[in-house]
Parts: structure tokens; C-alpha cells; sequence
């Protein structure tokens, strides 16, 4: 095999291992039909939080010729030479746009990426400190082409954020609070859209598309293509557990703000579990509470993503 830039590899004890076939296990992430909500569905959803720490959803609601229009187009601008797609490159003060220069724990990330908020313009904090104060607007950056990319993004950023609310009011419900209980936290939330491209890595067993790590918002709801690769490292044995893919479902990730209001609500200590994906394409829609300043205390589910042969 070709030999990667030194950037890209990965520590010995987190390169993927790819000579074995992949076999699914029997224990599953719990999937969940929430074309209705009971009793039933609500207690799944608390155990599913408590030692899984993520689940997969069917029957809600996006439309499926939706999602499947934003891979076409996002494939699309993927493929867009790299000069055209770095017109529209994030920078320090905006995070929006086209990235390919990710790094994961000092190590660069395998991958491309287009994120955008799905609110437009979005209020965030004037500064990272925690002694700044005030707040600023940002605006989305788009690109020319594909010419339905923008509003793709927009229509299908809305849908999942409808998703989002849903998803918050039956873990509410399942702490025993009231279903809108938690609204007040994300009244002025700033929510966005990933757009993850794994290109074709001549090295795959040196290299992740996104290495270990933690995601800091509330939650993730991740679309998964084909492909899959979803795996859960169970911390009896340290065992990486692929998980089948679901046609059309969605998998919902509880990040640190999420686990922060669960142990401030009901006092609970939860075994969260570790996840990785691999995916050519995915689409991760972060609902994030912009009002939280996260101290290092924070732990959630570490993530990584490995890189497609």
C-alpha cells in the first residue's frame, strides 16, 4: 500500500483493524419506532440512554427522498474541484463552509467536510473566554454549485431540527419530567449541519476519517449511509461491536450538554459507551445549546470514524 503523510497516521493502539470480516452482534443498539409514543417506548428510551448511550430511530418523520436529495448534491459539491470548494473555506472567525483540515488529538482527520447552522444568521459567543462577554452573528457560507445545495441543506436542516425537538421531549419524558421541560435550554441554541466526505485512502490501515473523540453538544443525530461500520467499544472486554445499518434510520448520539442535565436532573450516574463510524458519506446534525460553557470535567462518548478502503 501507498505510504500517507505523517500527519495523518494514527497511534498504534487506534489504527483500525481491517484484516478481520465484520460480523454483527446480536446485542444491538435498541431501534426505536416513534411513529408513536407510550409508556413502552419512553422506558426503552431511558435504558437505551442509560447503558447504551445511543439509539437508532424509524418512522420519524424526514422524509427519505429528502436525505437522499442532500447526499446527491453533497456528493455533488464533493466532488467540485478543490480550488472551487476552498472558496467557501471556514477560517478562524467562521466556522461555516468547507474544511479538509480537521485534526483529532493532534492528528489530522481523513475526511472533508461542509457544516452549516441551521439557523441563518446565528447568534454565538463574541469569544471562547469565559471572562468575554457579548455575542455576534454568523452567517452560512455557500457555494455556486451545485446550484440546489443550498436549499437542499436548509430544507433538510429544518426536518432534522423538528427531529431534535421530538427527540428532546421523549428524553425528558423518560427522566420523568415533562415533555417540554428542557425547551428553555435551547431557545437560542445553534444547532448545525455536517456534511462528512470520506475520500478513498490508499493507506486505510494507518488513518481514521475522524480519530477519537468526544462531541460536546446535547446530542447527535447521524445519518448512515450503505455502507456502515457503526461500532460500540463495550467496556466489559474492550470489544469494538459493529452495528448494522438500518435503511433510513437515524442514530442518536447523547453528547456532554445532554449528560450534563441528566445528572443535574435526576442525579444519575450513566455508563456511557464508546462509538465509532465508518461511512463514505454521513450527515450529523448537532443540536448544540450555545448557552453552555462546557469545563474540561465534561466526559461523554469518545468517537472516531474510520476511512474507507
Amino acid at each position: 500500500m501507498a505510504d500517507i503523510p505523517e500527519s495523518f497516521m494514527q497511534p498504534l493502539e487506534d489504527q483500525p483493524n481491517l484484516s478481520v470480516d465484520v460480523e454483527f452482534d446480536a446485542k444491538e443498539i435498541p431501534v426505536f419506532d416513534i411513529s408513536s409514543i407510550d409508556v413502552n417506548l419512553i422506558s426503552e428510551i431511558r435504558e437505551a440512554c442509560k447503558i447504551w448511550g445511543f439509539f437508532q430511530v424509524i418512522n420519524h418523520g424526514v422524509d427519505k427522498n429528502l436525505r437522499q436529495k442532500l447526499e446527491t448534491v453533497a456528493h455533488n459539491f464533493f466532488q467540485e474541484p478543490l480550488e472551487q470548494k476552498k472558496l467557501i473555506k471556514r477560517d478562524e472567525l467562521n466556522p461555516t463552509g468547507f474544511h479538509d483540515s480537521e485534526h483529532t488529538q493532534n492528528v489530522r482527520d481523513w475526511k472533508e467536510v461542509f457544516i452549516c447552522f441551521t439557523q441563518d444568521p446565528t447568534e454565538v459567543s463574541a469569544s471562547h473566554l469565559l471572562e468575554e462577554v457579548g455575542i455576534r452573528n454568523l452567517s452560512n457560507r455557500w457555494p455556486q454549485h451545485p446550484s440546489s445545495f443550498r436549499e437542499t441543506c436548509e430544507e433538510y436542516g429544518k426536518a432534522v431540527s423538528a427531529l431534535a425537538l421530538r427527540v428532546l421531549h421523549m428524553i425528558s419524558l423518560s427522566l420523568g419530567l415533562p415533555a417540554e421541560r428542557l425547551d428553555d435550554y435551547f431557545q437560542n441554541q445553534g444547532s448545525y449541519l455536517l456534511v462528512n466526505n470520506y475520500p478513498t485512502c490508499p493507506n486505510p490501515k494507518l488513518t481514521l476519517g475522524v480519530g477519537p473523540h468526544k462531541d460536546p453538544n446535547a446530542f447527535t443525530i447521524l445519518a448512515q449511509d450503505e455502507v456502515g461500520g457503526l461500532e460500540v467499544k463495550r467496556k466489559s472486554d474492550g470489544s469494538w461491536i459493529p452495528v448494522k445499518p438500518i435503511p433510513e434510520a437515524f442514530i442518536i448520539n447523547i453528547g456532554d450538554c445532554m449528560q450534563v442535565l441528566l445528572v443535574t436532573y435526576c442525579r444519575l450516574t450513566y455508563d456511557f459507551n464508546v462509538l465509532i463510524v465508518f461511512i463514505f458519506l454521513n450527515l450529523c446534525f448537532w443540536l448544540l445549546n450555545s448557552w453552555f460553557n462546557l469545563s474540561p470535567v465534561c466526559v461523554g462518548l469518545d468517537e472516531r470514524h474510520l476511512q474507507e478502503c
